[in-house]
């Protein structure tokens, strides 16, 4: 069965979905990690960690290697880090834009200093108060 290009790429990313999954692939970004480094550094359950890595062991986006009685993971590819690295840049942007808008909307709330009242007798102090009703003529 023919499996469209955009549900493989949809199904690659829903894949990709997980906080813990993101994470382990940030952190075989510069190579090899050992599976008790891994747990150290995320700080759940071996069981947890198992499923996550056999998740993306069969996508083939890592590989595991033994030596001895020690098994690391790897990336399978450098293609997962320039994909990480192109996320990061653009959530730096998004959340630049975003800081963009909240300076945009933080000025916009701060209240516009009035201007003190002209003085008597100038051509501005005989317009209308600031109610609408006229000023006292002196």
């Amino acid at each position: 069965m023919h499996v469209p290009l955009y549900q493989a790429k949809a199904d690659f990313f829903r894949m990709l979905g997980h906080p813990v999954r993101i994470r382990v692939l940030e952190l075989l970004q510069h190579g090899p990690v050992p599976v008790r480094d891994l747990l150290a550094d995320l700080d759940i359950e071996p069981s947890s960690l198992s499923q996550q890595l056999a998740v993306l062991r069969r996508s083939g986006i890592v590989v595991s290697i033994r030596e001895g009685s020690t098994v690391s993971y790897a990336l399978a590819g450098g293609d997962v880090a320039e994909l990480l690295r192109a996320a990061r840049r653009i959530l730096t942007e998004l959340l630049a834009g975003q800081n963009q808008l909240l300076t945009q909307l933080q000025q916009a709330d701060t209240p516009v200093p009035s201007s003190p009242p002209p003085p008597p007798g100038s051509p501005a102090g005989n317009l209308l108060t600031d109610r609408g009703s006229p000023r006292p003529t002196p």
